[in-house]
């Protein structure tokens, strides 16, 4: 189980932005790592009420569970790491885990563990590596019909971190673009299926 402070600012980015990205970073296919979040609530969307986010993260070298929650200047999010076999024991009966450090905060928001439920899945390729700023991410996503490409920059500090950002945007001459979350963004495609 990890716990940690999640601090970011996002853009969507245009797929020429995109590309540009990658040839000033000099990215290769190898840099970019595929990660397939399934995202979960209740049927009645409590944790989007509380702003909370679930998901299973699944990649090629690891899986977790993850639970989003605000905190001031960001979001604590509560991690537990799955093996292969709970992570297909999870997306093929739809229930997570009964233990665990997420489990602990959904009962502790008096969110019933058994009474969610998968509701939408995106798939990612994102290259992220540290920059002086903080650790930048480059995502490409697909989820339902619709696909979509963003710039993130994870930081420790939120003023610095802003104000870090901006001028990255601007050294790009990128116009900012706000990027609703990834679950926000799988489950609006969703509805419209």
């Amino acid at each position: 189980m990890t716990e940690q402070i999640e601090i970011e600012y996002k853009t969507l980015l245009s797929k020429n932005q995109y590309t540009q990205l990658i040839a000033h970073y000099q990215l290769t296919a190898q840099a970019f790592k595929t990660q397939v979040n399934h995202y979960f609530d209740t049927p009645d969307q409590q944790l989007r009420s509380l702003g909370f986010g679930l998901r299973v993260r699944t990649t090629a070298v690891y899986d977790e569970l993850t639970l989003k929650t605000p905190v001031e200047n960001g979001l604590l999010e509560t991690t537990d790491q799955l093996t292969k076999a709970e992570t297909a024991e999870i997306l093929h009966s739809g229930n997570i885990l009964r233990t665990g450090a997420v489990v602990k905060r959904l009962l502790a928001a008096s969110i019933e563990p058994m009474a969610i439920v998968p509701l939408a899945t995106l798939t990612t390729k994102r290259a992220e590596f540290s920059i002086p700023e903080g650790l930048l991410a480059i995502d490409h996503s697909w989820y339902g019909e619709k696909e979509d490409f963003e710039l993130e920059l994870e930081v420790s500090d939120p003023i610095e971190g802003k104000r870090a950002f901006l001028t990255l945007l601007d050294t790009f001459n990128i116009h900012y673009q706000p990027a609703k979350n990834k679950i926000e963004r799988a489950m609006s495609e969703k509805s419209h299926i």
